[in-house]
């Protein structure tokens, strides 16, 4: 009787690390979609990416590709961004913010 308990136990411990290596699998192919949902621009912010609903992330990527094509960043310090006149109104009129303000400054002009 006792080599029947202890190949029962034997099992059970096996199955929970199983479940738990399983449990995993299913976190993973799950997706944040509170990152994927659509935002709606303020009309300042359309001025530079388009008036279409987009995603936060497509938003920040477009913004940079504006920066990069009409060289607003900084030269001498890469980390600051320089307004022109259509960032001056995302930008609550300072003529130059850090890029870590870029998603703060985002988030007041999207709804």
């Amino acid at each position: 009787m006792a080599k029947t308990a202890k190949s029962a136990t034997k099992e059970t411990p096996a199955k929970k690390a199983t479940a738990k290596a399983a449990a995993p699998k299913t976190a993973a192919k799950k997706s944040n979609t509170g990152l994927m949902a659509p935002l709606t621009p303020s009309p300042a912010l359309a001025a530079v990416v388009g008036s279409q609903p987009l995603p936060r992330t497509e938003i920040i990527k477009k913004i940079w590709d504006y920066i990069k094509a009409h060289g607003l960043q900084d030269q001498q310090n890469k980390r600051m961004i320089n307004a022109d006149d259509k960032l001056k109104g995302i930008f609550e009129g300072k003529s130059q913010i850090s890029m870590f303000e870029l998603a703060k400054v985002v988030g007041k002009h999207v709804s």
